[in-house]
């Protein structure tokens, strides 16, 4: 009897060990002065979203506490018209652990500007995507879903789909009578629509299929032959420019420069001035208004 109680609770504790939930998000909320709502409010609003992210599965794939992505979002408050209804640009980035070593390369740097949401704390945030509940809750649950769709399309070909068809279904169900232009085609082109419309836009599977050449062939190698790799990668940042050409101002190549540029610059530093060339121009052709910044390639 008690060696079958000891083979329980063996059990129950690895099982505990490999269903680990998916992300490890750190939150951040910051307000300027408040009108109307209150520092405490604003406070349990922040532990709120942090259990939110970091306490539910999102997959059914088993995840143990080293694997969980690294993720972080920060709400800057820019206006409360009420005390329950707030007005706030949301800064989002995820990142990826690079095989065989100490450095965690970007995969999302996005800011989602002036986001309006309402938060009451009786209200739970809820996690259905098949059906909208309020705005909060939708935003929060398609970006839980747009950092999976990221960091899977890394280590599969198109790994992230299902996750960024999730994201899209998240966009259909929510009403027209929210007034929220930011899950219309409507709105800005930088917006959350448009973010989905290209990620599952057939013109930029190239773009989605360099991310895993990018990573899992590219940077995770890098241990083994730097010369390959950077070969590697360099092919897949061709592939981003080449979606550029077919798509032009796609959200996703801006998002693409927006994380990956000092990383980019950081590896081919160093390489052969016919190299540093090639993805100098594909990087100018990409994202003109930053080409200050890789200056060194030129």
């Amino acid at each position: 009897m008690k060696r079958s109680l000891l083979v329980l609770i063996l059990i129950l504790c690895v099982v505990s060990l490999t269903q680990s939930q998916e992300l490890s998000m750190d939150v951040q909320v910051k307000y300027p002065a408040l009108a109307t709502a209150s520092e405490s409010t604003l406070q349990k609003l922040e532990n709120e979203i942090r259990d939110f992210y970091n306490n539910t599965p999102w997959t059914e794939d088993q995840f143990t506490t080293e694997e969980r992505i690294e993720c972080s979002m920060q709400i800057n408050i820019k206006r409360d018209p009420s005390a329950n209804t707030f007005i706030a640009d949301i800064y989002i980035s995820s990142g990826r652990p690079i095989y065989q070593s100490n450095y965690t390369s970007q995969l999302l740097n996005h800011v989602d500007k002036d986001v309006s949401f309402a938060y009451e704390e009786d209200r739970p945030i809820l996690t259905n995507a098949a059906n909208f509940t309020d705005n909060l809750s939708s935003i929060l649950t398609f970006y839980a879903y747009v950092i999976l769709g990221f960091d899977y399309d890394t280590f599969s070909p198109m790994g992230g789909d299902q996750y960024f068809k999730i994201a899209e279904n998240i966009i259909n169900n929510v009403p027209a009578s929210t007034g929220d232009a930011s899950w219309t085609a409507n709105g800005s082109d930088r917006n959350r629509y448009w973010m989905i419309e290209n990620l599952l836009d057939p013109r930029v599977k190239r773009f989605r299929q360099s991310a895993y050449d990018y990573h899992r062939n590219g940077l995770d190698k890098m241990h083994k032959d730097i010369n390959v790799s950077k070969a590697v990668m360099l092919s897949a940042i061709k592939d981003v420019g080449r979606v550029s050409d077919t798509y032009r101002n796609a959200m996703v190549i801006q998002m693409f420069s927006n994380s990956k540029r000092q990383e980019i610059l950081e590896v081919f530093k160093n390489s052969i001035k016919s190299e540093q060339r090639q993805v100098y121009n594909v990087m100018a052709s990409i994202d003109p208004s930053q080409v200050d910044q890789l200056k060194a390639l030129r």
